[in-house]
């Protein structure tokens, strides 16, 4: 079968559930990770071939979009921060958003001499920890998950990009003290009220971890006041504390923070939303 012939299946088969570019995005994304054909190799050569060994990858893939099942998941990976982490349906693909987190931290924290300790909490995928273990090298960096498949996942990623983590499997809201003391904690808790479902896409209702996202609408920020509570008492002084937040709950999110004796900032993400917050630990 001809490569451009299968380019016209996918078109035609996702035609009432994607754009036409995501769907050549899909594509092309796919030939490369099974076949190492580029979207422009197809272009100098229109009659490229697959072998018949990989045609049933394409219909496994063609029916997992047709069904919404996130691009990321299908390939088994995805980037962040210019490194390659391994996903499946276990965590949540790494958005854009938690990038700029990260990277506010490294602002922070980039003329700093000594060794810091960071812990990330709710570590999914590793993310996070990962990319500041890499960019902060003299880090001590800890995370933790209270998904064991997750954490399993995280291990992986570590290993693969290089970088020491201490792994915990924890759940954070039964726990009463964190060990040690920190001088970042970081998470991206769980955030996405029921209410807002409607406003998620398939690819995410129907495949992400649903611990990972969503919290009852009733205690919005039933883990940031459970993380803030244990960091005021884990955090080192002057210490920081960020979160990602959701935009809908800013300003909330702030003024709980504020009560327990955090001096905060909001920083708005690439898309104009409130969609970070950092916390200095003002008394211990």
């Amino acid at each position: 079968m001809k490569l451009k012939a299968q380019k016209e299946l996918f078109l035609e088969t996702l035609e009432k559930d994607y754009p036409v570019e995501e769907v050549l995005s899909f594509f092309f994304l796919l030939t490369e990770t099974f076949l190492g054909v580029r979207r422009l190799d197809l272009a100098l050569d229109p009659d490229l071939e697959i072998e018949p060994a990989n045609i049933g990858r394409f219909e496994d893939a063609l029916a997992r979009l047709k069904n919404h099942e996130p691009i990321q998941y299908i390939i088994g990976e995805t980037e962040f921060f210019g490194l390659t982490f391994s996903v499946d349906n276990n965590v949540l693909v790494p958005r854009p958003e938690t990038e700029e987190l990260v990277q506010w931290v490294l602002e922070d924290f980039a003329l700093e001499e000594k060794s810091l300790k960071i812990l990330d909490i709710g570590t999914g995928s590793g993310c996070i920890a990962i990319s500041l273990a890499r960019h902060l090298p003299k880090a001590k960096v800890s995370a933790l998950d209270i998904s064991e498949k997750a954490l399993e996942i995280a291990k992986a990623n570590a290993k693969n990009n290089e970088v020491e983590i201490s792994f915990i499997q924890q759940d954070i809201l039964k726990t009463e003290t964190l060990s040690g003391h920190w001088d970042i904690i970081v998470s991206n808790p769980p955030y996405v009220r029921e209410l807002e479902k409607k406003e998620m896409q398939r690819n995410v209702l129907d495949h992400e971890p649903e611990t990972a996202l969503y919290v009852k609408d009733q205690d919005p920020l039933l883990f940031y006041n459970k993380i803030t509570k244990l960091a005021k008492k884990a955090l080192n002084p002057k210490a920081k504390l960020y979160f990602e937040i959701n935009q809908y709950l800013a300003e909330e999110t702030k003024t709980m923070m504020q009560e327990q004796g955090f001096i905060c900032e909001k920083r708005k993400d690439l898309f104009g939303n409130f969609r970070m917050l950092k916390g200095v630990a003002s008394t211990n």
